[in-house]
């Protein structure tokens, strides 16, 4: 043992690999700590993962050792599943009169802790494996020489090598779009500058993973031509080494952000595949990428194939989440194409809540090779209905593709920071911003009559004009010690340091219990009132119920038809839709309800009803909400 504590202090030590090192370490130690895995009899010590030294550290630099505050700065981070509850995939489904989770989508947005996916197996093996996965305790051999030497070794070698590589690919694509005008470089790349440059690039990009230990891609099937299938679509999504498939497929043409192109290297790679790019802030963006989508889809063999991850983020793979349109705008046939990875245990997955990509870099990196199998099905070509209707289109390949993979096709998808599901047009997120709200402002001791006087104040803010506040000026407002809290609370509702104090206010409301339905509608009606005439126009109440509800709200059309059919979009009108309409009752009768049954005296607050009588005491209750931890 002391030979193993002299081995790790060495190997570990900052001086040799830098903070970042520990802090990697820590990271990995942490996330083994918080994960319970069970994969049958596989012994995790053969794993050659650096988590195995986790007590061995402990006793080496113990609670106030080095590590301790990189350590503790990373516990929590795993999600966890909310008790009581199974994570069999195969168990529950959502139906459209209830409003609660699904049980096998508890897990859907965490990684660690999924089955195991193993090579050659049918839908219904792998659902065998489905129970073994959350609760159960795996055994843990002590650690060995071996595996601590080959942990430490095997990453810095190959997180090296994978640098070089993709450090080379910046000047392959500089140089293929060298001196070539804005004209030019909107038309797609031909000639010399293709078949020269082209195979460089897929070599370097197949090198990166061949670095990190996918030394064998599995294929299964054929790759369709443009002429066949203009588009891939590719699920499950896990995370960054999906891209894996890119140098598989030939370096297809991308969607991606705007944004991803002021990062360095990042930016050159998207020019030279000539991705189609879109900004998430703006909705003429959008707009203009749909009609870009459609013209490379449409364009004959003029353009490359294209490749997208329908699902528009990444998840565990238990279950395959709404598939979003833009693949399918075009009405062109699609190949599905299916990733799966066959290892003892799974390293790759890049959730909502679970591991971060640094996590998934070190596990990965940390083992002698990874498996991957990419499985490209028969093309699938739409009927005219669902030319004509890409939601359809899109819905059909994604029950086929989850019937291929052996899980369950689900309607929930992500909108802003949240995954969310769908209820009439409205977008409700699966864990409500408001609840993490909440729980914040009572880890600061905040009680019930400070939240109520909070939020009378933040009205009275608003009707003064002041709608917008930075950081700073909210952690003044709560009069906390420390900006952090602010920004977090602020981290909830927009990626800025700024908050729209309607979404914070209405947010307490709702999670606190503080307002009946009728006074909680008439304070977001006053608030969101902009012309104060009494009527609600389409984008104010888009933003009172993005603010209700805690994720913005894209198709507010189907409800605002619903409410002017009523008569004239006003307070009374919209409170009488929500209450009677089959559809959006549910947001009041189901969706809003709270975890402790509270009364609230009644009483009026600057002529503001702010009363909660007997007869309607009911908490808001996300019952399958992820236990989400706040630092």
């Amino acid at each position: 043992m002391r030979s193993v504590k002299f081995l790790y202090t060495k190997l570990a030590h900052p001086c040799l690999y830098g903070p970042c090192f520990v802090h990697c370490f820590a990271v990995m130690l942490e996330q083994e700590e918080n994960c319970s895995h069970k994969v049958g009899s596989m012994k995790l010590s053969k794993i050659l993962t650096l988590s195995h030294c986790l007590p061995l550290i402990r006793s080496t630099l113990g609670s106030r050792g080095a590590c301790a505050p990189v350590i503790s700065g990373v516990i929590g981070h795993q999600g966890r599943i909310h008790p009581g509850r199974s994570a069999n995939p195969s168990q529950g489904t959502r139906t459209t009169d209830n409003l609660e989770m699904p049980i096998n989508l508890q897990c859907m947005f965490l990684d660690w802790g999924r089955k195991p996916e193993y090579p050659e197996e049918t839908p219904e093996a792998r659902g065998e494996h489905a129970n073994s996965t959350h609760t159960a305790e795996a055994g843990i051999e002590p650690p060995t020489l071996e595996s601590i030497i080959l942990g430490c070794v095997l990453f810095p070698i190959r997180i090296t090598l994978a640098i070089l590589f993709f450090l080379l690919m910046w000047p392959v694509a500089r140089l293929r779009l060298a001196r070539l005008s804005q004209e030019e470089r909107a038309k797609p790349v031909q000639g010399w500058r293709y078949w020269f440059f082209h195979p460089i690039m897929v070599f370097l990009s197949r090198s990166v993973f061949f670095s990190m230990g996918f030394f064998w891609i599995k294929v299964k099937g054929r790759q369709a031509t443009y002429k066949e299938a203009p588009v891939l679509a590719v699920a499950p999504h896990s995370g960054f080494l999906d891209m894996l498939v890119l140098s598989l497929a030939g370096l297809p043409t991308v969607v991606s952000r705007s944004e991803n192109t002021n990062l360095p290297v990042i930016g050159a790679l998207l020019e030279f595949n000539q991705a189609v790019l879109v900004s998430r802030k703006d909705p003429e963006s959008r707009k203009k990428c749909v009609t870009q989508i459609k013209e490379r889809l449409t364009s004959n063999g003029y353009w490359p194939q294209m490749l997208m991850f329908p699902e528009g983020t990444t998840t565990n793979g238990q279950v395959l989440i709404k598939f979003k349109p833009g693949a399918f705008l075009a009405g062109v046939p699609v190949q599905p194409v299916l990733l799966h990875y066959p290892n003892k245990i799974d390293t790759v997955r890049w959730t909502w809540k679970g591991t971060s990509w640094l996590d998934c870099l070190w596990y990965t990196a940390a083992q002698f090779y990874s498996n991957v199998t990419v499985e490209f099905l028969p093309v699938y070509t739409p009927s005219q209905e669902e030319k004509e209707n890409p939601d359809l289109f899109a819905d059909n390949v994604q029950k086929l593709m989850a019937k291929a993979l052996g899980v369950p096709a689900t309607d929930y998808v992500m909108e802003g920071l949240f995954p969310c599901t769908k209820l009439g047009g409205l977008s409700l997120p699966l864990e409500c911003p408001s609840r993490e709200t909440l729980k914040l402002f009572k880890s600061q001791g905040f009680s019930n009559a400070q939240v109520e006087t909070l939020i009378n104040t933040m009205i009275d803010r608003c009707h003064s004009g002041q709608v917008t506040i930075t950081v700073d000026h909210l952690t003044s407002l709560l009069g906390l010690a420390d900006r952090r809290t602010a920004a977090q609370i602020c981290s909830f509702y927009s990626k800025s340091d700024t908050l729209d104090l309607r979404q914070l206010c209405l947010s307490l409301c709702t999670a606190a219990g503080l307002r009946t339905p009728e006074s909680l509608l008439h304070t977001a009606f006053l608030l969101y009132d902009s012309k104060g005439d009494g009527l609600l126009s389409a984008e104010d109440l888009s933003g009172l119920m993005a603010a209700l509800v805690g994720v913005v709200q894209y198709n507010i059309t189907e409800m605002y038809s619903e409410l002017t059919n009523r008569g004239q979009p006003t307070e009374g009108v919209l409170y009488d839709l929500l209450m009677t309409h089959p559809t959006y009752r549910k947001l009041f009768k189901e969706y809003f309800e709270h975890e402790e049954p509270r009364l609230v005296a009644d009483r009026n607050h600057n002529g503001i009803p702010n009363g909660k009588t007997s007869g309607n005491n009911n908490g808001i209750q996300n019952r399958n909400a992820l236990n989400k931890k706040c630092d």
